[in-house]
């Protein structure tokens, strides 16, 4: 008997609009369902996780409103996993792996791959990766910055079977726990994911039970030649060259010595090429940021350049060609450690960011706070269990070419929050003494940068290690157009009423009663400060966030400490020269 012959799907664009929505609600409910069942504060409170589906190629056709630094390294996680399981997966199955040599990115972001099977066939796989509050190692937490071999990090999954046919993998599990500190919130969260898995799978079902399999392979696929298609048009109208940019890491937390990340961004007719070429060589400490990692980077950062009604998918990835070194701090070789790969993620953000407002200078910000710092705190609380608290301070974002930066955000490349005071001090034995807005740390600009945050936290748990990864304290967060930089990071100590300044990255042990205090950068400034307008200048004094000082030398205007009124003819005195600063 001959084959039925399968007519040609004709794209109907009220249908292409219907799917598009269908598949930003289905990846979206995911996420929600993460949000709703997950275990741990890192993943529900500080919302550390992503989401997306991929087609039955492995191609990521939706994200859900997540992490955007984790998705754009699905391309190479999802191929792990067809390379090892190939056509042999069942209905029911979840695969999991973080091993940042096999597709992973650091080992506590452990990926789920859950395929979806209509009829019989596998029609895609929906995924969701959560960062886990700790994953065993030489240190809680699994995020040390100044491990220097990926062995002392933790449990390495390559791609395994968690789930067979619905049933949980009892020797996996049983692996997982005894090499972990807090098993009941790493298998809760497993347990978490797979469920929203599965919930992707059962609204993906009903999707095709509406449009059928020939169809919806039809729509899925022009899916990413839309996004393709746009993003192609768009790169058509950015001038044509090389673009470069070099930003710095201020130090590895071994060596003093700074770390270029250097950008070389070149714009074709229809795509661009970035070259990694003339960054550092891999580092002793776990700042390494792996090759699937790097290139999520490069995939965000070209992708926030974009106009908002491209989507978000791999139709995007086919338009921007990337080289990486091997044996870089951006792409390294094994054993090299990663756990903190994202503090260097955030500068080739930074770097990425600086070369492309050459390019669109209409659409780039200044530089925000540098990313969010990790602090995490560890120890017995008063029932002699183990706690670890990971809590990620997100800050402020630099000066836009038509507004002023945000703070008390996110970072641009993340969809993070910061922990609320309530549930730290609820679950564990610290308390939060402050959470506040810095004055004065904004970078000035026609539009001023974001102001940085400070957050201290008083130890009052025993035998506690405290583990701070942060930066920018040697290289603030640049300014645009003649923006200036934003103020630079700080770590305190306060022990028995003294304080002595911390390293950007420390590992050491704390005592009942120290006082831990981060303070975040501010974001750097956009367009010359002496355009900015008075009126924002004095509501500025007015609200504290700057200070009549700061506005006397950053804008030479003269302000009223208390009420924020302008003295115009003081001001013009000190433009003029005739006043001093």
């Amino acid at each position: 008997m001959s084959a039925v012959a399968i007519e040609p799907i004709t794209i109907d664009p009220i249908t292409f609009a219907v799917v598009k929505n269908a598949m930003d609600a289905i990846v979206d409910e995911v996420a929600y369902t993460v949000l709703r069942t997950a275990r741990s504060e890192i993943v529900k409170d500080v919302m550390d996780y992503s989401a997306a589906i991929c087609d039955r190629e492995g191609r990521m056709i939706a994200q859900a409103k997540t992490i955007a630094l984790h998705l754009g390294a699905i391309p190479e996680a999802m191929a792990e996993v067809r390379k090892r399981y190939g056509g042999t997966l069942q209905p029911g199955d979840a695969v999991i792996l973080n091993d940042p040599y096999e597709g992973g990115m650091h080992l506590p972001d452990i990926f789920m791959f859950v395929p979806f099977f209509y009829q019989g066939e596998i029609e895609g796989y929906c995924v969701v990766i959560c960062h886990h509050t700790d994953v065993g190692g030489r240190v809680p937490g699994s995020n040390a910055s100044d491990s220097t071999e990926i062995y002392q990090e933790g449990i390495r999954i390559p791609a395994l079977k968690l789930y067979e046919q619905g049933r949980a993998n009892d020797t996996v599990e049983r692996l997982i726990a005894r090499n972990v500190r807090v098993p009941d919130r790493v298998l809760g969260d497993l347990r978490a994911q797979y469920a929203a898995c599965k919930v992707g799978v059962r609204e993906l079902t009903g999707l095709l039970d509406r449009y059928g399999r020939h169809a919806a392979r039809a729509y899925f696929e022009e899916l990413l030649d839309y996004a393709e298609r746009l993003t192609r048009e768009e790169i058509r109208r950015w001038p044509k060259g090389r673009f470069t940019f070099t930003d710095y890491i201020d130090d590895d937390g071994i060596s003093p010595d700074p770390i270029p990340i250097c950008v070389s961004m070149t714009v074709h007719d229809d795509h661009v090429s970035v070259d990694y070429s003339g960054s550092s060589p891999q580092v002793r400490a776990a700042i390494n940021s792996t090759l699937s990692y790097t290139k999520s980077c490069t995939y965000l950062s070209v992708r926030c350049a974009l106009k908002g009604d491209v989507p978000n998918n791999a139709g995007v990835f086919r338009c921007v060609e990337i080289h990486v070194p091997e044996g870089s701090v951006l792409n390294p070789k094994e054993p090299a450690a990663v756990a903190a790969r994202a503090l260097t993620g955030y500068r080739v953000f930074d770097a990425m960011l600086g070369a492309l407002a050459q390019v669109v200078p209409d659409r780039i910000p200044a530089a925000g706070e540098g990313g969010n710092t990790v602090v995490c705190l560890s120890g017995k609380n008063d029932q002699g269990k183990p706690y670890i608290i990971v809590d990620m301070i997100c800050g402020a974002w630099g000066g836009r070419p038509h507004s002023d930066g945000i703070e008390a955000i996110t970072n641009a490349s993340q969809n993070l929050s910061n922990t609320p005071v309530e549930t730290l001090e609820a679950k564990h034995p610290v308390r939060v003494e402050a959470y506040e807005l810095l004055p004065d740390s904004c970078g000035a600009g026609q539009y001023r940068g974001g102001l940085g945050i400070r957050r201290s936290y008083r130890v009052l748990g025993k035998d506690s290690f405290l583990q701070l990864r942060a930066d920018r304290m040697k290289f603030q967060p640049y300014g645009l157009a003649g923006g200036e930089p934003g103020s630079a990071a700080e770590n305190r100590l306060e022990r028995a009423g003294q304080v002595r300044l911390l390293p950007s990255k420390v590992g050491m042990a704390v005592e009942c009663e120290d006082v831990v205090t981060h303070c975040q950068p501010g974001g750097g400034g956009f367009g010359d400060p002496l355009a900015r307008d008075w009126d924002a200048i004095s509501e500025d004094v007015w609200n504290g966030k700057i200070s009549a000082e700061y506005a006397r030398k950053h804008y030479r205007v003269v302000v009223d400490g208390q009420s924020g009124r302008v003295d115009a003819q003081a001001t013009q005195a000190l433009r003029a020269g005739t006043q001093q600063l």
